[in-house]
């Protein structure tokens, strides 16, 4: 039974970290060291923030490294946690269908809101092409004043 017992704290970890990313402008990690020891929890993040400082979440590079990240803490026996910046909420069919039905109402409000102010403003054109047509035209000159003075 020592045995077991030995085995059992052997696998407790030593110390635990926070990985949170930060956005898309470099530096985009930091890591955090909530409890246990501080020399193993500063080796641990320098070793992550080599491997991740210059690379955003959405690189492919991120994917392999984030693996070696969790075998190396595995290794050192430090719990971590990832903090994506990704808020995860599922999604059911029922939720995507209201998505899709309010956006589509949306669009057909959108639609319209444009129609009526494009038959507006070509009313408005219209009605002040006439203006213009009389106002660029030259009035005609009166015949008749000009033939009782000659």
């Amino acid at each position: 039974m020592s045995d077991l017992a030995a085995a059992a704290e052997s696998t407790e970890p030593k110390a635990h970290a926070r990985i949170v990313y930060l956005g898309p402008v470099s530096p985009h990690w930091e890591v955090y060291g909530d409890w246990g020891d501080r020399q193993t929890l500063d080796e641990f993040r320098a070793r992550c923030l080599a491997r991740l400082v210059l690379l955003p979440r959405e690189d492919p590079q991120f994917r392999r490294n984030r693996e070696r990240i969790v075998r190396d803490a595995e290794r050192e026996m430090i719990t971590i946690e990832w903090d994506l910046g990704v808020v995860t909420q599922p999604i059911t069919s029922s939720d995507a269908a209201e998505e899709r039905a309010e956006a589509a109402a949306a669009a057909e409000e959108a639609a319209s809101d444009t129609g009526t102010a494009d038959v507006a403003a070509s009313d408005a054109a219209s009605e002040a092409e006439p203006a213009a047509d009389a106002a660029a035209a030259p009035e005609p000159a009166d015949t008749t004043e000009a033939s009782d003075d000659a």
